[in-house]
């Protein structure tokens, strides 16, 4: 069937995870610690973050979780701190993390709606560091919509994020196509009933995705291309 409209996530996908995160990751835990190496790689361990390296377990709760996730993950160890004020602190560090596309991303956003394609972006990242780091990519404007976790459609692997996608652009779930780097991704394309497109620009493995995708492509840049051939 073909493809009326594309719904990408965000981290991992648009943006290379481990390029973009790992300085995220590092800022936060010294912030949290105010600079405290050890404290900060206890924390990080919590997170499935590696300090010294600067890397995420696959397991990691950044990577597919949501802010609140994240922050429930570390409110025992800041037992004095209240959750919205963590869940503030979380979302003001993500927003101002220096974003690494994964590949060109105006050209590759602009052949997309030259073929006449509906574009929307998904993330379990808050919505207002969301549109801050599309912003900042200046792509902001190629998108007909943009959830975060807190937009009110539910989050990944849950359907709620990509079937108000199709309804807001008016186009089956059959003939949209959800892009994501995780299984969370793939999962909730699958449960809205769409194409899904993984890509290796997180940190799963193609062995990982292919059960839940219709394929599986280095990067976001291969879709032009497997569009034309599907």
């Amino acid at each position: 069937m073909p493809i009326d409209a594309i719904l990408f996530d965000k981290d991992g996908t648009l943006f290379d995870f481990a390029d973009t995160w790992g300085a995220f990751g590092r800022n936060l835990l010294l912030r949290l610690s105010q600079g405290d190496l050890t404290r900060a790689a206890k924390l990080g361990h919590v997170i499935g973050f590696d300090l010294e390296q600067g890397t995420y377990s696959e397991d990691s709760i950044v990577i597919a979780g949501t802010v609140d996730e994240v922050a429930a993950a570390l409110a025992p160890h800041f037992p004095d701190m209240p959750r919205d004020e963590l869940i503030d602190l979380l979302n003001a560090e993500s927003a101002t993390a220096p974003q690494a596309p994964a590949i060109p991303l105006v050209p590759f956003l602009e052949r997309l709606r030259q073929l006449g394609l509906k574009l929307g972006v998904a993330t379990n990242d808050g919505e207002m560091p969301a549109l801050q780091h599309l912003e900042s990519a200046g792509i902001r404007d190629h998108f007909d919509f943009v959830a975060g976790y807190d937009s009110g459609h539910g989050f990944k692997p849950g359907p709620g994020q990509l079937l108000a996608f199709a309804s807001h652009v008016g186009v089956d779930p059959a003939r949209v196509a959800m892009v994501g780097d995780s299984l969370h991704d793939l999962q909730a394309g699958r449960a809205a009933g769409m194409t899904t497109i993984g890509v290796l620009t997180g940190l799963a493995q193609a062995e990982a995705l292919a059960p839940m995708a219709d394929v599986v492509l280095p990067d976001i840049g291969h879709i032009p291309d497997w569009l034309v051939r599907n």
